[in-house]
Order: C-alpha cells, then sequence, then structure tokens
C-alpha cells in the first residue's frame, strides 16, 4: 500500500483501540491490541503520518527510535530490594521505570492528555541484548516491570534489510503479535501532501516530468546512491530560505540532499530553468491583468516542460494567496467566542478592570492549551498560528482599552468591536481583491491557451485543492462555473459560505 493508504488504517485503528464501552473500558484489551508495524524503504514519510494522525485524532503522540536504546535505558536500570517470603528474607533484583515509559508518563502530566500514541521507530534494528525484551513488550507492552498506560496504542515502523544492514528479521512468534503494513514509496500520493504543504513549485514541476526521481535506491561503485521523498521536502524548505536571502543555488547544494549525481544535476539544471521563467513571465502582472500580448505568444510557442513550469508557477501563487485567504478567515472566526462573551459581560454592567481581567484570561488560557498540545505533538502548524493571532488580539485590546482612559463596559465593548469590525472589513476587502486576481489568472489561461490541457489543469486544480476548492465554493467564481459544467457547491461550501457572513458581533 502507499503511505496515505497506511495513514488511514492506521488512524481507523487508533481510534477503533480507543473505542469504549458503556461502562468506559476499552473495547478491546490492551493484550489484544495489537502494535502495527510499518514496514517501509527510508524517507517515505512513516514519522510525518504518525504526528498528522496525533493532530488529527487529537491525542498525545510520543516518537523514539529504538536504534538509541539499549537494554538499560529501554528497560530501566535493576536495584536490589529486601522481601520476606515465608519468615526467610531474600534479595530481589527489580527495575527502574523504563526511560520511555516514563515519557509517556511525562507527557500525559504536562498535556493533561491521556490518551496518545507510543510510536517507536527502527524497531527492527533494537541491540542485541534488548532483543529478547521486544516479544514480552509486544505482547504484553510492557518494559521491565512497567507497563504501557491504558490509552496509549503502540505503533512501530522499520526498514527492509535491503536498505539497512543493521535490521534483525523477526521470527514468526514475533510478527504474529503485530499488524504489518508494507509501504512503498508513490509520488501521488506523496504529491497530494506535498501540495497540501506547499512545497516548493519547482520540485513539484520536476517530478511531475520525470516522476521516476521521485525514489531511488541504487548501489553503485561509490556505495549507496539515493533519492527520497525526506530529500525533496528538505531541498524544497531550502530552496525557498535561499531565494529569500538572494542566495544562488548550486549543484553542490541540491547533491547534499538528494544523494544521486543525475538526479541533483538534472534537478539543478531544471531549476536554473525554472528561475528563468519566473522572471520571463512576470507572474505578478498575470495576476493584475496587465500580462502583455509578448507574454501570452510566448507561452502559446513554448514547449512542453516550460508550460507546465508556468502553470506551476501560477498555481502555487494562487494557493498561498487563497491559503492565507483561509487562515484569516478561520482567526475572524476564532475569535467570535470570546469576543460574545465579552460582549455580554460589558451589556451586564462589569467594570473595566473585570472586562480586562477576562480578556487576560482568555488570552492566557489559550497560551496555556497551546502549549498543552504541543508539549503532546498535537498541535498542528495551523493551530499555531491561528492561535497566536486570537492572543496577540486579546493582549492589544487589553493595551489598547487600558491606553484610552475609557470608564466603563460599553465604551470598552465598542473600542474591541471597532478594532474587529477593523479586521473583518480588511479580510472582506482582500477577498475582493483574490477574486479578481482570480478572474485575471483565468483570463490569460483561456486568452494564451483557450480550452487546452492548461485550462484542465487549472479546473483541477482549482477542484481538488482544498484552500481553492473552499474560497470558489464561499464566494463563486464565473470563470470557474463556465469551465466546468459539473460544478455543485457541496454542503462544506455552503456551511463556509453562512461562516463567512457569521463574521460579525
Amino acid at each position: 500500500m502507499n503511505i496515505k493508504e497506511a495513514k488511514e488504517y492506521i488512524k481507523d485503528s487508533v481510534r477503533l483501540y480507543l473505542k469504549k464501552d458503556e461502562e468506559g473500558e476499552y473495547r478491546i484489551p490492551l493484550v489484544r491490541q495489537r502494535p502495527v508495524f510499518l514496514l517501509g524503504a527510508p524517507g517515505i514519510g512513516k514519522t510525518a503520518i504518525m504526528e498528522q494522525i496525533a493532530q488529527e485524532l487529537g491525542i498525545a503522540l510520543v516518537s523514539y527510535s529504538m536504534t538509541h536504546h539499549t537494554r538499560q535505558s529501554a528497560l530501566g536500570l535493576p536495584f536490589i530490594v529486601h522481601k520476606e517470603y515465608g519468615g526467610v528474607s531474600y534479595d530481589v533484583s527489580e527495575y527502574t521505570m523504563s526511560e520511555i515509559i516514563a515519557s509517556v508518563y511525562e507527557v500525559m502530566e504536562t498535556s493533561g492528555i491521556q490518551e496518545g500514541i507510543l510510536f517507536l521507530d527502527e524497531i527492527n534494528c533494537v541491540s542485541e541484548t534488548l532483543a529478547p525484551s521486544m516479544l514480552q513488550f509486544l505482547q504484553y507492552k510492557v518494559f521491565g516491570r512497567h507497563q504501557v498506560p491504558e490509552g496509549w496504542i503502540i505503533v512501530t515502523a522499520g526498514n527492509p534489510p535491503e536498505y539497512n544492514k543493521s535490521v534483525r528479521e523477526f521470527d514468526v512468534v514475533t510478527l504474529d503479535r503485530m499488524k504489518i503494513l508494507e509501504v512503498e514509496a508513490d509520488y501521488e500520493s506523496w504529491r497530494e501532501y506535498a501540495r497540501e504543504q506547499s512545497l516548493h513549485t519547482a520540485v513539484l514541476n520536476y517530478l511531475d516530468m520525470k516522476k521516476e526521481d521521485f525514489y531511488l535506491v541504487e548501489n553503485t561503485v561509490r556505495g549507496k546512491s539515493y533519492v527520497t521523498a525526506r530529500g525533496w521536502e528538505d531541498l524544497s524548505q531550502m530552496l525557498s530560505l535561499y531565494e529569500e536571502e538572494g542566495l544562488s543555488v548550486e549543484e553542490s547544494l541540491v547533491g547534499q540532499y538528494l544523494k544521486n549525481d543525475r538526479v541533483a544535476r538534472e534537478f539543478t539544471a531544471y531549476y536554473d530553468l525554472y528561475r528563468k521563467y519566473q522572471n520571463d513571465y512576470r507572474v505578478e502582472d498575470i495576476f493584475a491583468g496587465k500580462v502583455s500580448e509578448q507574454v501570452k505568444d510566448r507561452a502559446r510557442k513554448a514547449g512542453f516542460d516550460e508550460r507546465l513550469s508556468l502553470m506551476g508557477m501560477l498555481l502555487d501563487k494562487l494557493r498561498q494567496e487563497l491559503k492565507e485567504n483561509g487562515q484569516t478567515a478561520r482567526r475572524l472566526k476564532d475569535l467570535l467566542n470570546p469576543l460574545r462573551a465579552l460582549k455580554e459581560r460589558s451589556e451586564s454592567g462589569s467594570t473595566i478592570e473585570e472586562i480586562t481581567d477576562v480578556m487576560k484570561k482568555q488570552a492566557d488560557g489559550r497560551e496555556q492549551a497551546m502549549v498543552s498540545l504541543a508539549s503532546a505533538g498535537a498541535l498542528s502548524a495551523q493551530e499555531k498560528q491561528t492561535g497566536r493571532a486570537v492572543v496577540r488580539f486579546l493582549r492589544d485590546c487589553v493595551r489598547e482599552i487600558l491606553a484610552a482612559g475609557v470608564q466603563d463596559g460599553p465604551a470598552a465593548f465598542a473600542l474591541i468591536k471597532e478594532r474587529y469590525d477593523g479586521l473583518v472589513e480588511t479580510y472582506k476587502k482582500e477577498t475582493g481583491r483574490e477574486q479578481e486576481r482570480l478572474h485575471h489568472l483565468f483570463a490569460f489561461v483561456e486568452d494564451t491557451f483557450g480550452e487546452g490541457n492548461e485550462m484542465l489543469i487549472l479546473v483541477t486544480e482549482c477542484t481538488v485543492q482544498t484552500d481553492c476548492a473552499a474560497f470558489i465554493n464561499a464566494y463563486g467564481c464565473e470563470d470557474y462555473a463556465r469551465h466546468n459544467e459539473e460544478l455543485m457547491l457541496t454542503e462544506r461550501g455552503d456551511v463556509l459560505l453562512e461562516e463567512i457572513k457569521e463574521l460579525a458581533l
């Protein structure tokens, strides 16, 4: 299966393992909750999907690489205790708590989240001294004398022997205690993830043309030659930073992430060409509706690779802008509940001190919630951005109220409402601007390429990409509707539209 299918399977397994009966007991007892064993080549995203699962389910995540553990660190250190049996005293060896089990309890204590995933990577590379204890752990969820707490699901991962010389093949007894998922590198599944994560357009364009270069592991006279999904993602982030700093991207840099001479050389050559296209086509002019006939004529005569690169640049900019628009809408919506509570207080005669104290507590509570989720590995980047924006708004309002010297609750809330309404008005203007820019994009593609493959790519992207689809469903787009006769506003789109309308106090 591919990594996307594996993610959904693991997510469903965790959800079912955490299912309780009417008495509050787990439907599947701990001893029958088979650990999942994710077996796949390195760098295909095994660790990344565990973070996504924890965030989507709202549970904690504790990750460990088993290659770093000895018998002592995993099982705990032995110590001697004195006990009496049948009137005779004995010295008995027991064990301190395992570092791994202790980490689970620490996360529960810090975050307040009592359920989670214990993810043990490279499980089939454990040290020789620890290997005999793994069977007991996989069967009973016990390290030494200490058991994994109830509500914590075991997920393990490892590489096949051909990728790692340290791998120890499990025997049938061990394998029979796990749910084994064999995962293969799959570009189409990874591309969907990469698009949502806004990976660099040059990376995606290159791989769209050369899918065979997405994942490679070869033996050469100079040793292992490899390209992995992890390498492409890390390279993407570095390319963006190099561009921000105005630094030149050389093959030596690319080769640090793509450990295959041919792929590194060919991608570097394509990236240089991609940067040239950026300068030649002036993407901002296209979105502003100021594109020249000369640029359109060049695009019409361009080869396949150049057209694909141009469409990639245009779609990347569209995704980024509509993603920011969606994030702004989520922040405004997230502010409604705390502000409505403040409105009720202001109307009930609360003093300025009481109102500002409530706002400080709201901000502190939101910050503490983010700290708890972050400590549990369950805070997504989007949630962090939204939370920080809400906290910043509340704290800024407190400072503004105190600086203005207002005397009563209604006056204080009027100031808060004015600030919030200003943000909503700015958001509406930005939304109108994005509608115009989307129209200019469709107009350029239609005038330049007609109903060709380029228009198909644009309509498809607007259909499948989350932020683009949400924007069009909420606000409509005549150009999109005209080129997609089967357009139907989804229930999600209708809900989003209603939520936008409610952005008022």
